[in-house]
């Protein structure tokens, strides 16, 4: 059953959601944060639409997020898929790996392999919200509205995205480096979300260094030297990392009165068969270079543990699993991390960022969606745009290059309801 955990970010041994009590996201009619918008938008593709809302925009001043913590119910797994070497889609959880865990001082070096047993993922190919969408075509009756009348919405879900967007959302308020393009468009009563690339993130990812694309590969190197493929075997460090290979979960849950279905790719599981259910088997795998001084260790509190806690806040994975490697890329401690526990470790911080602050501030984004995208069809794209230090705007794109939706999910999804209602 769906319970709703209870949030104390004051509190460490407590569970990290917050009880149900009915403060709700605010009308936006109503909602101070939105304000006009008189800075015009970059644009691309088609040309935009005249926003028809009188040009509102979002603010991410963090202050106006300081309030109660939301409702955010227990996430709940629907299912899972899985990705193979060549980034086919499979409806089950072949690539579910196995978390060993090592000495703790286990001296892996990260940079074994990466000159002739890595294949790279082709990360200029943007695959959208796809996989998704085949899971959901895969696995309607899991998924399905239980209305039925013409008019109903096809998915039980005010909105479907990918875990990573959602946490954009909620690190934006502590943002300072990098902005983000958030396309939404409205199906059958349903919000899908999907990320654009910003031209900064292209031109990142196209002059990355020999150094950053190596340090890149060290995350999945870690992995390889943590996770057996079977639940009785152990890790295989001398083969191949592909990272076109992944599992991953789709959970169901709400926050406030949003209902969200979103996907997001785990590392691997916990091999005790005593182990609770999953989501909270799970274990996310990280790397970050190792903490000398008192200043690196605030850095590290500040904006790493940040980024660490929403994306695994988000989907309720338990706990991130840390190795902490030297400047050579070997790897000379483990530490745990308990997402429960991550507001407590901050607590003493200056100035630190604060899990009301982000839960709030994506709340009130996805109702600034519904308030914006009010045409059900997915030819028209609403662009969200926001940069660090200004306020998140949109533009309204029809039959453009935005469109993200596929001809072949629009044409299932459709197709199955017609066969429903004759």
């Amino acid at each position: 059953m769906d319970h709703p955990r209870s949030h104390n970010p004051n509190a460490s041994h407590q569970s990290a959601f917050k009880r149900e009590r009915g403060d709700g996201w605010r009308n936006h009619h109503e909602n101070k944060h939105l304000k006009p918008n008189h800075h015009q938008q970059r644009q691309s593709g088609s040309a935009p639409e005249p926003n028809p809302l009188g040009s509102q925009s979002l603010s991410t001043r963090k202050e106006l997020y300081e309030r109660d913590f939301p409702v955010y119910k227990q996430p709940v797994e629907v299912g899972s898929f899985s990705l193979d070497g060549e980034r086919r889609f499979f409806n089950d959880a072949r690539q579910m790996r196995y978390y060993e865990e090592p000495e703790r001082s286990p001296n892996f070096d990260l940079r074994d392999g990466y000159k002739d047993r890595f294949i790279k993922r082709d990360d200029s190919v943007k695959e959208k919200l796809d996989h998704i969408l085949r899971w959901i075509i895969a696995n309607r009756t899991k998924c399905s509205s239980s209305a039925t009348t013409a008019s109903s919405r096809a998915l039980d879900a005010d909105f479907v995205t990918w875990r990573g967007h959602l946490t954009k959302l909620l690190t934006t308020p502590y943002e300072t480096r990098e902005g983000w393009l958030l396309a939404a468009t409205m199906f059958r009563g349903t919000l899908y979300i999907s990320e654009v690339e910003t031209e900064a993130s292209r031109r990142d990812r196209e002059n990355r260094t020999a150094r950053h694309e190596e340090m890149m590969y060290w995350g999945y190197k870690f992995e390889q030297y943590t996770c057996a493929d079977e639940v009785h075997s152990l890790p295989d460090p001398s083969g191949v990392v592909n990272t076109n290979e992944a599992f991953c979960t789709v959970v169901q849950t709400r926050l406030a009165d949003h209902r969200l279905l979103f996907s997001g790719e785990v590392d691997c599981r916990d091999k005790d068969p005593n182990a609770p259910a999953a989501p909270a088997c799970y274990v996310e795998l990280k790397t970050s270079a190792e903490i000398c001084t008192p200043k690196q260790r605030s850095n590290f509190h500040r904006f790493k543990l940040l980024k660490w806690w929403a994306q695994s806040f988000l989907p309720g994975v338990p706990r991130v699993i840390a190795g902490f490697r030297d400047h050579e890329g070997v790897v000379v401690s483990l530490e745990t991390f308990h997402i429960s526990k991550i507001s407590h470790l901050i607590k003493n911080e200056f100035n630190c960022w604060k899990p009301t602050v982000c839960m709030n501030f994506c709340c009130d984004f996805l109702s600034f969606a519904k308030h914006v995208v009010t045409e059900d069809n997915p030819s028209v794209v609403y662009l969200f745009t926001w940069e660090p230090h200004r306020d998140v705007t949109y533009s309204i794109h029809r039959d453009s290059p935005y469109s993200f939706l596929p001809r072949w999910y629009i044409e299932e999804m459709t197709s199955s309801r017609d066969s429903h209602q004759s």
